[in-house]
């Protein structure tokens, strides 16, 4: 360390990469908190090489293990993050949106946040760590409903609920030799059913305050077998919350024992050849942060870890739930499922069924952290896993070519469902990661410009970039295909598309008025253009209105004849230029003339 700093000194930069790369690749876990300063150092000195990728990552580990004062880098990483994070709407502003479209669209809106699962599965207790079967018939959950255990605390206990025609049936304990008056709870069970894990706490056979065990099903439908995993898995702590990965060859679990990252870590062990299981290990600095990490989950199919976390650097709540991906051996940064699932308080024991339609979890409302329910939702992108096609673009205006502001919503048209809306970084862009091969509406909206609709059959993953003119709110807009037939006001089917449009933006932007002005050229009677004009405006503004069903008042239409031109009638294309039909949007803050 001294040759570093010495060469530090000099600002023999090129030299002290690989000496500092090397140290810190050598790190345990206590550098972790105690040498943040150190990521620190060696993530500026990769950004100095123009290696940017490898310097957030550095900045990242920094920003979730270090126990000082860290706000300047906190201030760095959110400059270099600004135009890669995501800025997810408000929830009740992203409802908002919904409903707006509900008026103007056939896509389906999402039912809810989330469904309580209801009296049959949860009691006025705490009630969490759900579990489901292969063939999703049976759910293990936790509760604290029935008995007082020892010290007269509430017990926890074990109880199943078997589904039967698309509904769950009343929960039942279960039993001896699985309950007993010690705490029992998360498990997880194996693709045959016969085997479960689950966590004991404060027996006689334990090692520490709560222990994981195995049980066997019996020929005779009961469970048995009950085992302790060992000293090689358990510790002198609190190890609880198993999941097993698709093979069943590996283990995953929560632990607040010492030597960790933090309050409590995810860890996990493997079975070995004879079928005992192999010394624990943390999952590493990327995973586990110096706040608490619980519940893991591994989805049932792919190489896909869930986890309820505190630590993160994305949280809406307390604890939210993320997935990870492991690629070529490495689990790769956490991403949070998004705002559908993680609210205010707290989510907790994520589990996903084998068709990764529906999700179960337990969570906490924000005004009552104390009790937990179990709730289920139907699988939203943000936390599908194989939502991992990048589709990403930028809005800008096709004039200046600077960035536009506004929201960006994804509805997916195999399913009628909508994604969770973002807000447009600043610098333009955009970005969300989508399921390969399946059809996507993307919808622009912002106060600048008409609402922009693009349809997408994704393969691949996508790069776009949007193209929009500002509007400019002084000056009135003519479509060029709002021409109507000679001495008529009928709509015809080619003005539809534009007008659509129009009445679009109009409920997107509740507060704007339209003023519609109808204009002809100077042949024939005053008196008749006069009236033609005001027919045409009329006839457009009724077709706006039961478009989207305006409030009265909203939209104005005034004919002008041809008191109004725009060119001297000298040629055809002068006449044509004056007949025209003139959009004016107002804002409501613009004073009336």
């Amino acid at each position: 360390m001294s040759t570093i700093q010495k060469l530090e000194r000099r600002k023999q930069y090129d030299q002290v990469l690989p000496l500092l790369e090397k140290y810190v690749g050598n790190f345990g876990i206590e550098n972790f908190y105690k040498d943040t300063n150190l990521l620190w150092r060696l993530g500026q000195l990769y950004e100095r090489q123009q290696q940017q990728e490898k310097a957030i990552s550095l900045y990242r580990l920094v920003l979730k293990h270090h126990r000082s004062d860290a706000r300047r880098v906190q201030s760095y990483y959110d400059s270099l993050e600004q135009n890669t994070r995501d800025y997810y709407v408000p929830l009740n502003y992203y409802y908002e949106l919904v409903e707006y479209r509900k008026k103007i669209t056939t896509f389906k809106p999402p039912k809810g946040v989330y469904l309580n699962m209801g009296n049959a599965i949860n009691s006025p207790y705490e009630d969490y760590g759900p579990a489901l079967s292969r063939d999703k018939e049976l759910l293990i959950f936790t509760s604290k409903r029935k008995f007082k255990g020892i010290n007269s605390k509430p017990n926890e206990d074990l109880f199943y609920s078997n589904q039967v025609n698309g509904y769950w049936q009343e929960a039942k304990a279960f039993g001896k030799p699985i309950n007993s008056i010690y705490n029992e709870g998360s498990a997880c069970i194996s693709r045959d059913g016969k085997t479960m894990y689950f966590a004991r706490c404060e027996a006689p056979d334990g090692y520490g305050n709560c222990d994981l065990y195995s049980a066997q099903l019996q020929p005779d439908g009961t469970w048995g077998q009950i085992k302790n995993l060992g000293p090689q898995v358990n510790s002198y702590a609190w190890d609880s919350q198993p999941s097993l990965s698709p093979t069943e060859d590996t283990l995953y679990f929560a632990s607040d024992r010492l030597g960790g990252f933090g309050l409590s870590d995810i860890y996990f062990t493997h079975k070995r050849k004879n079928g005992d299981w192999a010394p624990a290990k943390n999952m590493g600095p990327v995973i586990n942060t110096r706040e608490s990490e619980v519940s893991p989950f591994f989805h049932p199919l792919y190489q896909v870890l869930y986890f309820s976390s505190r630590g993160q650097l994305f949280n809406f709540g307390d604890f939210d739930i993320y997935k990870t991906y492991k690629v070529n051996g490495r689990w790769q940064e956490p991403l949070n499922i998004g705002p559908l699932v993680n609210g205010k308080g707290s989510e907790y024991y994520f589990t996903i069924d084998t068709d990764s339609k529906n999700l179960y979890y337990a969570r906490s409302e924000a005004d009552d952290i104390e009790n937990l329910d179990l709730f289920s939702f139907p699988l939203p992108m943000e936390a599908h896993p194989l939502a991992v096609t990048k589709v990403e673009g930028t809005l800008v205006d096709s004039v200046t070519q600077k960035p536009l502001s506004g929201v960006i919503s994804i509805i997916d048209l195999d399913n009628g469902i909508e994604i969770s809306s973002k807000y447009i970084r600043p610098d333009g862009s955009f970005e969300f990661s989508l399921i390969d091969n399946s059809r996507y509406m993307l919808i622009i909206q912002s106060s600048d410009f008409f609402t922009i609709e693009r349809e997408l059959s994704l393969q691949n993953d996508t790069s776009l970039q949007v193209m929009t003119t500002l509007i400019d709110y002084n000056i009135p807009m003519v479509f060029e295909n709002i021409e109507f037939d000679p001495m008529e006001s009928d709509i015809k089917p080619e003005m539809e598309p534009i007008l659509d449009e129009v009445a679009y933006f109009l409920i997107d932007h509740p507060t704007y008025l339209l003023e519609i002005s109808g204009h002809t050229d100077s042949a024939g009677n005053p008196d008749f253009n006069q009236e033609l004009s005001q027919d045409r405006a009329n006839a457009i503004r009724r077709y706006i209105e039961q478009k989207v069903n305006l409030d009265e008042g909203r939209v104005i239409a005034i004919g002008y004849g041809s008191s109004k031109p725009l060119r001297e009638e000298k040629t055809e294309e002068d006449k044509r230029i004056n007949r025209r039909v003139e959009f004016r949007v107002e804002k409501p803050d613009t004073p009336k003339k």
